[in-house]
Order: C-alpha cells, then sequence, then structure tokens
C-alpha cells in the first residue's frame, strides 16, 4: 500500500484552514464546501471526527457554524492528518512502535523507510494551521509587504 493523503485527511486540513482564516466567527458546513469545491455531505462526515477529538465546537442558531477551540498555532499538519489518516508510516512494518517484521534485523532497506517517515513526520509536525493561514494569504495576493 502506498502512503498517500486520501480526501479525508485532505479535506479535513482544507476545512480546518477555513476555519482558522475566519478567526472569531463562526464558519458553516455549506461556506466551507462552496470555497473548497468540495461535498458538503462529505466535509459533515468530517466536521463529526474533528468534533469528536475537540478541535472544533459547533454553535447552532442563524449566526452558527463552526470553530476552532484553539488558536491555529497550536494545530499541526501531522494532528490533523493522523486524526484523520491513522498513522502516516510509509510502510506497514514500521506503523507499530516496535517493529515486528521477522525481517526487520536484516532488512537493508529498512533504513529508507525509517529515513522517510522521520522526514514526513517532520514536515507535518512543524508547519501548523497558522502557517498555512499566512500561506493561503500570500496566495490570495493580500497583505504583500510594500
Amino acid at each position: 500500500m502506498a502512503m498517500k493523503i486520501s480526501t479525508k485527511g485532505r479535506y479535513a486540513l482544507r476545512m480546518m484552514l477555513e476555519f482558522a482564516l475566519h478567526p472569531g466567527e463562526c464558519t458553516k458546513i455549506n461556506q466551507v464546501a462552496e470555497r473548497q469545491g468540495i461535498s458538503d455531505k462529505y466535509l459533515e462526515q468530517i466536521v463529526t471526527i474533528l468534533s469528536r477529538a475537540g478541535y472544533v465546537k459547533s454553535m447552532r442558531g442563524a449566526q452558527g457554524g463552526y470553530y476552532l477551540t484553539k488558536d491555529p498555532s497550536e494545530y499541526t499538519v501531522g494532528m490533523i492528518l493522523r486524526l484523520t489518516e491513522g498513522n502516516l508510516a510509509p510502510v506497514a512494518c514500521m506503523e507499530d512502535d516496535t517493529n515486528l517484521c521477522s525481517r526487520s534485523g536484516i532488512c537493508a532497506t529498512l533504513m529508507v523507510w525509517e529515513q522517510l517517515d522521520e522526514a514526513i513526520n517532520n514536515v507535518v509536525d512543524h508547519i501548523t494551521l497558522a502557517d498555512l493561514v499566512e500561506e493561503q494569504k500570500i496566495k490570495d495576493g493580500c497583505c504583500h509587504d510594500t
């Protein structure tokens, strides 16, 4: 199985970014769906996962919707992807804390997988939602230094 982030993980990250881009206000699922071009039914399933984990809260009413429970700087890409994807290990033998593969002691390729795993974790655990908010602002063409 190739390590590939599913639509669930990618959409969860994009939804969390939408919430982070609108601090202090509630964002409705249909707003996220419209802005991101994603089915709102699918987003409803994903927001349930985020809500159960305490990453977002909902508010009912006309001004209701979802909002982040913490500052965007407190969420890493890794936290969000692990919640929706599970383990991010590049190969099955590295999914548990202890490598249970009978070949691990003699497997020369294990070094490749260990380095890849470390690189993946290094990236996803050091990029926060706050970083993505800044990146989005650049992509949207606002906030240029003059």
